[in-house]
């Protein structure tokens, strides 16, 4: 068997750190494991020094990474001693930085282009605990949020907009515009049907197309306060027109995809694309992009051609 953990070709490359987690997200598209796997850090040790210098980005996921404690801010800093011109972008809930320490331990690492991304779901407490299941979540959360960008750690706010988020989205927005204005990035996500998705599809599917309303509304909130804001797995004939150009192509490579309807699509290569997994639901607002018409080329007309008055 060969197990690919890195593809120097590829800009999409993450490092699964662990699959322990203390959130037991709805739509966890790695449902959490309980088993002791501290030899993915192992191994992960051992391959960074083998990584390419000109690797432009990785990612470090899990699971929950900022579980590995201390290992974590080793782990940044071995990237930054062995990859010195990469960015790296860690995927957290950030409940562990309601710590103070924990978040002083990754800022005294210094790296160069460090973000980290953590999700809220709402701008109520009960109903972002509701979603990653975990009782007290959202008020860690937010603590994190703040002890990070307290020691000038790089943070993005992330949302997965599915039928339990949609609704609050625009609160959302207003929420962080005025409250966490001092973050970095907004993204707000399409749904990964995979792991917890998958089976919760049921409750969880709403097609893109119903909460575009929804969706304009807290982009325009974000950009009046001056943030910066994307939307990622989405595909771009879904998207409202007045939200284009926040639209981002975000689904790492191995597992973006097209599908049938997208054939001939003039914007294919501006698109966002498919999760694989997406061939379980696709919104019934699919459609192409036709060609630009052919610009008409027309004589100028000659001097004695036109009139004067």
């Amino acid at each position: 068997r060969i197990h690919a953990i890195y593809r120097k070709s590829s800009p999409s490359n993450s490092l699964l750190v662990t699959e322990r987690c203390d959130n037991f997200c709805l739509m966890c598209s790695q449902p959490p494991k309980s088993a002791d796997d501290s030899w993915l850090v192992d191994e992960l040790f051992q391959m960074i020094p083998l990584m390419s210098r000109e690797t432009v980005a990785l990612g470090i996921t899990g699971g929950e990474p900022a579980l590995l404690g201390r290992r974590l801010p080793d782990l940044i800093g071995a990237l930054e001693t062995h990859l010195p011109r990469t960015a790296v972008h860690v995927l957290s809930n950030g409940r562990a930085f309601a710590d103070p320490e924990r978040a002083r331990e990754v800022a005294a690492v210094a790296h160069h282009d460090l973000m980290i991304g953590i999700p809220v779901y709402s701008d109520l407490a009960e109903e972002h605990d509701y979603v990653v299941q975990a009782r007290g979540a959202y008020t860690e959360t937010i603590k994190g949020i703040i002890h990070l960008k307290r020691h000038k750690v790089r943070v993005e706010i992330r949302c997965v907009i599915h039928a339990e988020t949609y609704r609050r989205l625009p609160e959302l927005a207003e929420f962080i515009s005025r409250n966490l204005r001092f973050v970095d990035h907004v993204a707000l996500m399409g749904l990964e049907l995979m792991g917890f998705a998958k089976t919760n599809v049921q409750q969880l599917w709403i097609d893109p197309a119903d909460y575009q309303t929804e969706l304009v509304r807290a982009v325009d909130t974000l950009r009046r306060a001056g943030m910066k804001v994307s939307v990622y797995n989405h595909q771009l004939c879904v998207l409202d027109p007045r939200i284009h150009d926040v639209q981002q192509k975000s689904i790492s490579d191995w597992k973006n995809t097209y599908f049938e309807e997208c054939d001939g699509c003039a914007r294919l290569d501006e698109c966002g694309g498919f999760f694989a997994s997406s061939s379980l639901r696709r919104s019934r607002a699919l459609r192409r992009f036709a060609p630009a018409p052919p610009l008409s080329v027309t004589n100028d007309p000659s001097p004695q051609e036109i009139d004067t008055p």
